[in-house]
């Protein structure tokens, strides 16, 4: 795909709304809806704009998608439109055995599910309602054996970077096609106290790609570009630079980042490079979302790996990495920086002529 012209991902914010309150939910998300949101005319004309990229990945997200009542129309019209599209409910008991179902029965791909802990405290305490953890588990097992595909999503901070291997076991066990780990970005109610430090990051880079090579599902992450990196670093120490199932994630992702094959839209209609870089390029209710995808100056700056600063801009890896522009602007306030999570130090020490 040319990254310049359409994106891989597509992530609308349905809503904010959500009775949860996890510690580290970028959305600062809240039990009532925003009057601000989108309508159901206005997602309609929504989803037949991303339409015109082609045939991207459609992601409702929230919040919590199910605190909208309209949210089995706009799967359905979605669907219709000819978008794949994937849903992340929040395990509330909003999110019913006749809900799955539903899902199920409008098309939807995948459904993915919050999973931060292998157990009750661990996970509870994340979300800060009891009684999420087995909400959880017991969605990813109906929706397992009804036959709808799930994606297990986990937040990686210090909380739970003791449990990941107990976590991965039960991604196994409810048989997710994907594990998606998120790495901390520090805006919303998410701290940096709890972000891992730059080596503890190398660390779990390390344990995603052992267990990448024996695991039944699919190890991807948001926010962690530099993992990139590493896996293009082990592939070349040990099969010259491809090889097995890290090889094929390498390469399916290469390139895509904060603007660059992904676009999020708020539920207020901002369009975002990331839900976890909240500068925006525009609205969809005053600008076409594929003109500001492929035109607004902020996704053009981001896509170039030339306006990179500091060692990101130039690093040997920064085609297929870049590093994370949502955690340079959280953590420095600009986010053309280098990531500051990122330990690694380029082979080329001085910035070339041109660059």
């Amino acid at each position: 795909m040319d990254f310049n012209q359409s994106p891989l991902l597509v992530i609308w914010e349905v809503t904010q709304a959500c009775d949860l309150a996890c510690v580290h939910c970028r959305a600062s998300a809240r039990p009532e809806r925003d009057s601000g949101e989108l309508s159901t005319a206005e997602a309609f004309e929504l989803l037949s704009e991303v339409k015109r990229f082609g045939n991207p990945l459609m992601v409702f997200t929230g919040g919590d998608p199910l605190k909208r009542p309209d949210i089995y129309d706009l799967a359905r019209h979605s669907v219709a439109t000819g978008l794949r599209t994937n849903i992340t409910p929040s395990a509330t008991p909003l999110l019913t055995r006749e809900a799955i179902n539903e899902f199920q029965k409008c098309g939807i791909s995948r459904m993915a599910i919050g999973l931060d802990g292998p157990d009750a405290p661990t996970h509870d305490s994340f979300r800060q309602v009891e009684g999420t953890y087995e909400s959880a588990m017991w969605a990813l097992r109906h929706a397992r054996d009804i036959g709808l595909e799930t994606q297990v999503q986990t937040t990686v901070t210090r909380r739970n970077l003791d449990t990941l291997a107990h976590i991965a076991e039960q991604v196994a066990e409810v048989q997710s096609k994907m594990w998606s780990l998120f790495f901390l970005v520090t805006t919303g109610r998410a701290l940096v106290e709890d972000d891992l430090t730059a080596e503890e990051y190398e660390k779990v880079f390390e344990f995603l790609y052992e267990i990448s090579k024996v695991a039944p599902f699919e190890v991807k992450t948001t926010e962690a570009l530099h993992y990139r990196r590493y896996i293009a670093q082990k592939l070349k120490a040990e099969h010259g630079g491809r090889g097995g199932a890290n090889g094929r994630m390498l390469w399916r992702t290469t390139g895509v980042s904060d603007g660059r094959g992904f676009v999020f839209i708020s539920h207020t209609g901002e369009i975002y490079p990331s839900g976890f870089l909240p500068v925006s390029g525009g609205n969809v209710r005053s600008d076409s979302l594929v003109d500001v995808y492929q035109n607004s100056s902020l996704f053009q700056i981001l896509r170039d790996p030339a306006a990179r600063e500091g060692k990101c801009g130039y690093c040997e890896y920064h085609k297929i990495c870049g590093g994370s522009r949502a955690r340079a602007f959280a953590l420095t306030g600009n986010y053309l920086e280098a990531d500051p999570r990122c330990n690694y130090e380029p082979e080329c020490v001085e910035e070339p002529v041109g660059v």
